[in-house]
């Protein structure tokens, strides 16, 4: 059942610590707009995974010579943003009949807006499709909707699309992965999938593979999305890590395809 958890500084706070301590003390790059946002604020369900996924995004974008700033607090959406290369939100959810939920409104909403139009990357987890339903420019940006997810977290067959990019690099052309699975309303046509859930392999009755990851440029910045890492254990997963970084580099403009 999902359920409403209201987030603290203190999580931003505990994230900010472990970083330092995965990264082993090492001293983030001060180059300008080169750094990372990640974003765990959520008025929607709150998944378990978010702080893992935090970390490990953290580690990524400190091994790409990234600085990361962490927040869990919808107000920085009100602060400069010109430092930023890109932002990720971490299963970023809100409430998709509860309109007061969604947190960028207003001023930042332009906000979000001109930072992709200035080229800005956006790197968008599971649960980020989930949210800000009465803002259609977001659910376009992210390139669709999340709409229902199967019962539980079974193990699915993964294919990968026979195309160039970053995130599928270093991913077989098939494997199994252990997920909460999405389906998806309002799918951008003009999206070319990145990866693909085969539903049979979860005991589906829909034979059409669905789509699970993609990136595209939105109004001149760079938008990718994976519906995996709904699990902690996701976030030790090699494939899922490799997948995700792979992505990171191309929202950040370190990956050519597409």
């Amino acid at each position: 059942m999902r359920t409403t958890i209201a987030i603290s500084h203190l999580v931003s706070l505990f994230l900010a610590g472990l970083f330092f301590l995965l990264c082993d003390g090492a001293i983030a790059s001060t180059r300008r707009w080169d750094t990372m946002l990640i974003v765990t604020h959520t008025t929607g369900f709150r998944h378990a995974s978010i702080e893992a996924g935090a970390a490990a995004l953290a580690k990524m974008a400190a091994e790409e010579g990234m600085n990361v700033e962490f927040t869990a607090d919808p107000a920085r959406f009100d602060m400069p943003l010109d430092q930023v290369k890109v932002i990720a939100l971490v299963s970023t959810t809100t409430r998709r009949n509860k309109p007061e939920t969604e947190w960028l409104t207003g001023a930042r909403r332009e906000a979000l807006k001109a930072f992709v139009h200035r080229g800005g990357g956006v790197l968008a987890v599971h649960g980020a499709a989930d949210a800000h339903y009465g803002w259609d420019w977001y659910g376009k940006m992210i390139g669709a909707r999340f709409a229902r997810h199967p019962k539980g977290t079974p193990t699915g067959t993964l294919r990968r699309a026979s195309v160039r990019h970053p995130s599928l690099k270093h991913l077989p052309r098939e494997f199994s992965h252990v997920d909460e699975w999405y389906w998806f309303s309002d799918f951008d046509p003009k999206l070319r999938p990145l990866l693909w859930l085969m539903p049979a392999s979860i005991g589906a009755a829909q034979t059409a593979p669905q789509p699970v990851s993609w990136a595209h440029i939105f109004e001149g910045g760079r938008v990718f999305y994976t519906a995996l890492g709904h699990t902690q254990d996701a976030w030790a997963d090699p494939k899922v890590l490799q997948h995700v970084k792979g992505g990171l580099r191309w929202a950040a403009g370190r990956g050519t395809s597409r």
